[in-house]
């Protein structure tokens, strides 16, 4: 019975949606196959010690999956920002800054967006690399929160290459049409 309760919630509310129509529709939606909200951002997403500093974190550096969809009317591209928001004694570290995505494409893949590549530009990160820099919360420190953040823009991608996550977030200033985030945490 608790199975059948559990299920039947979901089910009646997308039926009620189906019955009133507009009145339920959703804004823009970001997911990851990666790793689910609030949850734990497995290592091999965290910085493989390669870059600026060489600090070991245990990981592979690999770039997340980022799916979006229902973007607003006139999204002709998306940036896509990682943001450790408690970072540097609260005040933040950027460790991906991509833009220059169609807004079409429906996502990036697993390993996409590390470095530029066909139909991405990856800007400066914190130690200032073109480059997808995993999460790496100092060992012994409460976990930390990373966003992940899709932002539908009515530019078309053609930035210039290698901005600064505050670069990017002028450029946008007036083109921004919604964004969305997800947030996932990572210690050691």
């Amino acid at each position: 019975m608790k199975i059948a309760s559990a299920v039947s919630a979901p089910v009646a509310g997308a039926l009620m949606c189906l019955y009133i129509g507009n009145a339920c529709a959703v804004g823009m939606q970001v997911s990851s196959t990666s790793y689910t909200e609030g949850a734990t951002i497995a290592s091999l997403y965290a910085h493989d010690g390669v870059g600026g500093d060489q600090k070991p974190c245990g990981g592979k550096g690999v770039s997340p999956q980022v799916s979006w969809s229902r973007l607003p009317a006139g999204a002709k591209s998306v940036a896509i920002l990682m943001y450790d928001m408690d970072g540097n004694a609260g005040l933040g570290v950027s460790h991906w800054v991509a833009y220059n995505i169609a807004a079409n494409r429906g996502q990036l893949k697993e390993g996409e967006g590390k470095a530029d590549g066909p139909g991405v530009a990856v800007g400066k990160n914190v130690l200032g690399e073109a480059a997808y820099r995993g999460p790496c919360a100092p060992a012994g420190e409460t976990p930390h929160h990373y966003a992940i953040t899709v932002i539908a823009t009515d530019l078309a991608p053609n930035l210039p290459a290698g901005m600064t996550r505050d670069e990017l977030m002028a450029a946008l200033k007036g083109h921004a049409l919604e964004a969305q985030s997800l947030v996932g945490r990572f210690g050691r």
